[in-house]
């Protein structure tokens, strides 16, 4: 397992190579296809997306992207990007990215589970049935949490009419499935500053799980991206009372691949979305 750095023969571009010895299989291919299909949005003006140059089984090839500090100005350009590529769509909720028909994965290098695929109509049956029940169940099996976590989502499953609102009527986005601070690269390599999407869970999902995800662990300019982007696609009432809704995956996540202070988290946040 590990990371490598090395330059693209032939090319003036730098590749940065991931891999890991052993991954599950179609792990570098799922992602790869997923930086792919994201990227497909940018000519409808979506964001920058780091570009792919090949796959293995055991690792993935990409450009090599310099960082630099973001500023106002490309986190309200960001904004407006990621509203458009998630308008690009998807064909259903669940969807894998175009051209990948394995397994999908959502979690660290060392250590990632797989993510349900599907052909879901609905948002409610997309995040009961192919997200927070398997990843909860997951959590049980791994001995993080117990038959009170099951009881608890499934009160929250049972109330998704109401908790979700009118963004139960929003159609499939193309969303990057794991937008982290982590995962939002800054760089001034093109001569201004500007995002660069990495690290993908790409899947066909509801656009308010990449906005949760970005409110979750601390964003540089999050105001400005999110004027940026409710200029583009102004979102439903009720948006910032969601985010913990969306939030109760990532978190049951984290309950499964780190265990300790999530777990309470997980149970408060769970309470708190029942009142």
């Amino acid at each position: 397992m590990g990371l490598d750095i090395s330059m693209r023969k032939g090319t003036a571009m730098a590749t940065y190579r991931k891999s890991r010895l052993f991954a599950p299989q179609g792990f570098f291919e799922c992602e790869g296809r997923g930086l792919e299909w994201l990227g497909a949005a940018r000519p409808q003006g979506g964001p920058r997306v780091v570009q792919v140059y090949g796959w293995g089984k055991d690792y993935l090839d990409i450009e090599r992207v310099s960082s630099s500090s973001p500023t106002a100005k490309a986190a309200y350009d960001f904004g407006v990007a990621l509203a458009h590529m998630h308008d690009v769509g998807a064909r259903y909720f669940g969807s894998a990215p175009d051209g990948y028909e394995g397994t999908c994965y959502f979690g660290p290098l060392q250590d990632p589970v797989k993510m349900d695929t599907g052909t879901w109509d609905d948002p409610i049956s997309y995040f009961a049935d192919g997200r927070l029940r398997p990843m909860v169940e997951l959590g049980v099996k791994r001995g993080e949490l117990d038959h009170r976590d099951v009881e608890l989502t499934e009160r929250v499953i049972e109330a998704l009419p109401d908790l979700m609102g009118r963004a139960a009527d929003d159609k499939p986005a193309r969303v990057h499935g794991d937008l982290w601070s982590g995962n939002v690269m800054w760089t001034a390599d093109s001569g201004h500053s500007e995002a660069v999407l990495i690290d993908p869970a790409a899947h066909g999902g509801h656009r308010e799980e990449d906005l949760a995800m970005l409110h979750l662990f601390g964003m540089s300019y999050l105001t400005q991206i999110m004027e940026g982007y409710q200029s583009a696609h102004p979102l439903k009432a009720g948006w910032q009372e969601r985010l913990t809704l969306w939030q109760l995956y990532p978190i049951a996540g984290h309950c499964v691949f780190f265990g300790g202070g999530y777990v309470s988290e997980y149970r408060s946040m769970c309470r708190s979305l029942l009142g």
